[in-house]
């Protein structure tokens, strides 16, 4: 890390991004959040972090958000499955709500924060966006991209959710920057979004279970949000994480001390 590192994360206010901004001001990083409500993020984060008004889906809006940055971070993301969140326009009726469970690629065309807008299109943009001479882009994704056709994947992916992830880790891969890929198990612990930023730069994981990472796709488990956002903010301290797309779950005893760089070391490449 140097004086001059900027790091811009997408879905700063989330539960996962909203972590990441803790740590990395924690660590002393510079921190750019790109969100489409400048005042949620100025509270949020009590002034302390620049704020560029923008929405991956729109790419127009993009390009200021990118100036003098030197890693991204891209936490967006959307429910897996038909939601208030998904932005419907109109807002659906009763009956409508039930269409769009029976027929999910007609519920994903009439949402406009659906996971094919924002974890495919939304992740193709902000890669399309970034300067060229990033150091890191840092993508969360998912478990299950690989098991699609297995349970619970074939479930949780019944509205195109890892498809859409699938698509965003393909864009950032075959970007030609440098990249690290988190794929979490089952989200647990907090999110913080009704907290202050003091509580974020002291958030814990309440969990007695260590860390496991792993490539190819293999694990299965919950994942502590505090953990992933470690991760994240890790990952780009570390050269060993560099190419690496991985898995993230909470398992077997808890060390004292998280060893990233041996973690990160040990990962074999996808």
């Amino acid at each position: 890390m140097t004086s001059e590192d900027l790091v811009l994360v997408a879905g700063g206010t989330g539960g996962v991004g909203q972590l990441v901004v803790g740590k990395l001001l924690e660590k002393g990083f510079k921190v750019r959040v790109l969100t489409r409500n400048a005042a949620k993020a100025e509270e949020m984060f009590d002034h302390r972090t620049e704020v560029a008004v923008g929405d991956t889906r729109q790419p127009s809006t993009l390009p200021a958000a990118m100036q003098n940055l030197s890693h991204i971070i891209c936490c967006t993301g959307t429910t897996a499955f038909p939601s208030a969140r998904w932005e419907f326009d109109p807002p659906l009726n009763l009956i409508e709500w039930g269409t769009a469970f029976l027929n999910p690629k007609s519920s994903q065309a009439k949402a406009k924060n659906s996971p094919a807008k924002v974890d495919a299109q939304g992740v193709s943009n902000l890669v399309a966006a970034a300067p060229r001479n990033l150091k890191r882009f840092v993508f969360v994704s998912s478990c299950g991209i690989l098991r699609k056709d297995q349970l619970p994947f074939s479930i949780l992916n019944g509205f195109g959710v890892l498809d859409a992830k699938q698509k965003g880790e393909e864009a950032i891969a075959s970007s030609g920057l440098p990249y690290t890929i988190i794929r979490p198990g089952r989200l647990i612990d907090g999110p913080y979004t009704s907290y202050d930023l003091n509580t974020l730069l002291k958030a814990k994981t309440g969990g007695k279970y260590g860390v496991v990472l792993g490539t190819g796709d293999t694990l299965s488990g919950d994942a502590s949000r505090i953990d992933v956002a470690n991760a994240c903010v890790e990952s780009i301290i570390h050269p060993s994480s560099s190419g690496k797309i991985f898995e993230l779950v909470n398992q077997g005893a808890r060390p004292a001390v998280i060893n990233w760089e041996t973690l990160f070391s040990q990962l074999g490449s996808e």
